[in-house]
């Protein structure tokens, strides 16, 4: 795997990359939050229901952050469970406004170490996420604070990845240039070709079993965060600096 030499700054996705749902948002979960509005659902048929509405988050073409788009979105999943009815939208409301509740996720065990290690060798953090949570709440939920620089959120910047501006005003918040950075995130379209467009480099994480999506040349996949302090060129701690 290609070393990418000459990075002063990471910055990285949250949902799926850092955190991922528990069971509030699984199979189970939309069964328990579809029958508090009165809807039957078929809780199997939760992940070809997320397949299904996947192409609506992939399709938006102005990227300007609408909440009615994840709204759509969960709506779809509802539907494709065999919800129907008119408290079908208000319960996808009701979804999309707990996704921002950190209690309803975990962080991945690698991310601390992975974290730490970038930060004490100099390294600029920063987030970049296509949600409405508070990233302030996000970082003080999980202990992190201190550890990020900059952060950004689709909601309070009106643009979704991957439009250029948002990977922007993350550089100048940073205070750092495109072309020592680098966005490591598990959406293709979203985060890496985003990033490859505004000027960084892009790492994709692919935690998941079997070969993740074609991915632009050049760019790095890595299965956990605990390969990506290697893969930047950072020797053992305490070891010599052998970057270029």
């Amino acid at each position: 795997m290609s070393v990418l030499a000459g990075v002063e700054a990471v910055f990285f996705d949250v949902d799926f990359t850092l955190i991922y749902p528990g069971p509030t948002f699984e199979g189970e979960g939309y069964e328990r939050f579809c029958a508090s509005y009165g809807l039957s659902v078929d809780p199997a048929r939760f992940g070809a229901g997320v397949l299904a509405a996947s192409d609506i988050l992939d399709d938006q073409q102005d990227h300007v952050y609408d909440p009615a788009i994840f709204v759509r979105y969960t709506r779809r999943i509802i539907e494709e469970m065999g919800g129907r009815g008119d408290a079908v939208e208000a319960c996808a409301r009701n979804i999309y406004e707990e996704w921002a509740a950190c209690q309803h996720f975990h962080l991945y065990d690698d991310v601390v170490p992975a974290l730490r290690e970038l930060a004490g060798r100099g390294v600029t953090l920063g987030l970049i996420s296509n949600s409405h949570r508070c990233l302030v709440s996000f970082q003080e939920h999980f202990a992190l604070d201190g550890l990020i620089a900059a952060a950004v959120s689709s909601s309070e910047h009106g643009y979704l990845k991957p439009h250029p501006s948002i990977f922007e005003e993350a550089l100048t918040r940073a205070g750092v240039a495109a072309g020592v950075s680098v966005m490591v995130g598990d959406s293709v379209p979203h985060d890496i070709e985003g990033a490859l467009q505004a000027g960084l480099r892009g790492v994709l994480v692919h935690r998941s079993a079997g070969m993740p999506r074609a991915t632009p040349a050049g760019v790095p996949v890595v299965r956990t965060l605990a390969e990506l302090p290697p893969l930047l060129a950072f020797p053992p701690a305490g070891g010599p600096d052998l970057r270029p």
